[in-house]
């Protein structure tokens, strides 16, 4: 079934920020135990909203904007369902909530007035369907399990501790002596009643479909991306010779280089320690996709060109064809140095970036944030940043995120569900908001918040720059991934700086890690089946 990640970025009037958190407080207390002991019972949201796997409502004061109240949602099946459950559910405490916040004066101003106005019952659904926002980067790290589905089989994981806990009756345990593969059976057996579906053949977590798509999509953006940056080649080429073409092409690329050289240098007291090498990571990394794309690119913009220029030049299709592929292999040829050129206007940026030494808390915020933190082995965070001005900076943050988005759904296929090497986050996801002025973060996620940040740090520092470097006051950085997050107190201090009380937390399976429902997965794929071979046994039996 269809993961679905979204927000709904709301402004509030500044003179009703102190009333709706008060509101999302109550809100929390009636509804939910965790965190920070609340009053009513954990189990209410379950019943009522059976699609939700995390649901977090904060609200952020703003000191370059007003207030930002933000619904965030990670549920199973598509939006229009959600939406409505969500609002048989709290739908008296949503029109409280959105009567705190301001008009917009877009197309669903009429929308909120018929939502917001005294004794409304205009359906609410609607409304903040037409406000989702689309994340520009996500990530899930049990992708393809629906909520469901994790709560059934931590039922049938508690079921095993307790068969292989309880099962001797007072004597010595009937398992003991097993072989791997006789513990399989008898389990099995002894838990086929109360769990039934274990006879049944278990849906696929990424359908085919699901991946063709997405390995496509991946592929059509690179080929999009080597398109843009041959468009200043295919321009020279249609006015110069070739022996031109290419004096003037290796001339500018030895200039750009030797400005990088000059330029890539960290500036005094901004460099990290760090073993990645772009040298190296091109080699081991980018060499065959980048050809791949390169070679690609050529034979599929020929073919794409060919039959105008056919028809323009009177050729024979595949004479056509074989114009257009040297064409546009002279224009691939180009694009070592137009990234080259692109890398010297982002340096020149990124030397010039001023950067937070010191961002200011609010100790009291800071306190409330660390007390409804660590109740539970989840912890959520939601930040919020201004966004760098600039053309460089506006094309690099929709292409890398992008491009990081599309490699997140491919990438975690290949590692076994791993962000990097990490299996802590449960969801995460970025989007821009006010006007793409601003970048929102959410996550949610297992250990503490320091140990979270620390894991990103050491292991994924790259893509978190990637992604938050265009973020006033982030870190100095070089080339979007060096430096950066690698600044880890610096780093933390910003992040902090960015972020606002989580009022309302909701999670749908609050004592599972990401690694135990994956743990549990595995468990489950292994009863499953009704024999295992002696190999298989002997692995499955690990997880229990």
């Amino acid at each position: 079934m269809r993961q679905t990640t979204l927000s709904v970025a709301l402004e509030v009037k500044p003179e009703s920020f102190d009333h709706l958190s008060g509101l999302l407080d109550a809100l929390r207390d009636r509804r939910s135990q965790d965190p920070s002991g609340g009053k009513g019972p954990f189990a209410d949201f379950l019943t009522t909203v059976p699609a939700v796997h995390f649901l977090s409502l904060s609200v952020f004061p703003g000191f370059d904007y007003d207030p930002l109240f933000v619904i965030e949602a990670n549920f199973d099946g598509a939006p229009g369902p959600f939406w409505a459950q969500l609002e048989a559910a709290i739908g008296p405490d949503l029109r409280s909530f959105l009567r705190c916040c301001k008009c917009p004066l877009d197309h669903t101003g009429p929308l909120f007035d018929a939502v917001t106005a005294a004794d409304s019952r205009a359906p609410i659904a609607p409304y903040l369907e037409a406000r989702t926002l689309t994340p520009t980067v996500f990530h899930h790290g049990n992708r393809g399990m629906t909520r469901d589905r994790i709560l059934d089989e931590g039922k049938l994981f508690l079921a095993t501790r307790a068969e292989l806990a309880y099962s001797n009756d007072g004597g010595p345990s009937p398992y003991r002596k097993l072989t791997p593969v006789e513990i399989h059976a008898r389990l099995r057996a002894a838990l086929l009643p109360q769990f039934g579906w274990l006879d049944r053949k278990a849906p696929p977590r990424i359908p085919l479909a699901q991946s063709l798509g997405d390995y496509a999509r991946l592929a059509l953006f690179a080929l999009a991306l080597v398109f843009a940056l041959s468009i200043p080649g295919l321009i020279l080429k249609s006015q110069l010779a070739w022996p031109h073409y290419v004096l003037l092409c290796l001339a500018l690329f030895a200039l750009f280089t030797g400005m990088l050289y000059r330029m890539g240098k960290a500036l005094p007291g901004t460099a990290t320690p760090t073993r990645f090498s772009f040298l190296g990571f091109f080699l081991k990394r980018l060499l065959v996709p980048v050809a791949l794309a390169a070679a690609a690119y050529v034979v599929v913009a020929a073919f794409l060109a060919a039959p105008f220029w056919s028809a323009i030049a009177h050729r024979p299709f595949w004479a056509a064809w074989r114009d257009m592929a040297i064409w546009a292999g002279w224009s691939a040829g180009s694009v070592a140095v137009v990234v080259a050129g692109l890398l010297v206007w982002l340096r020149w940026l990124e030397r010039r970036d001023a950067s937070q030494d010191a961002p200011p808390v609010d100790p009291r915020m800071l306190r409330e944030m660390a007390r409804r933190e660590d109740w539970i082995p989840q912890n959520h965070m939601g930040s919020v940043v201004l966004i760098k001005p600039g053309v460089l900076r506006t094309a690099i943050i929709r292409a890398g995120h992008l491009g990081l988005h599309l490699l997140l759904r491919v990438l975690p296929r290949t590692r076994q569900g791993y962000l990097g090497s990490m299996r802590t986050i449960h969801f995460a996801h970025w989007a821009r908001v006010n006007n793409n002025s601003r970048l929102m973060f959410f996550s949610n996620f297992d250990q503490t918040w320091e140990s979270y940040l620390d894991d990103f740090i050491e292991k994924a520092h790259a893509g978190l720059t990637l992604a938050w470097s265009c973020g006033v006051g982030f870190p100095p950085t070089r080339f979007l991934v060096k430096d950066g997050a690698s600044h880890g107190r610096q780093f933390k201090e910003w992040a902090r700086h960015s972020m606002a009380v989580s009022r309302f937390w909701y999670s749908a399976y609050k004592d599972l890690t990401a690694e135990q429902v994956e743990r549990n997965y595995r468990i489950a794929c292994g009863l499953r089946k009704k024999q295992l071979s002696e190999k298989e046994a002997a692995a499955w039996i690990n997880d229990l």
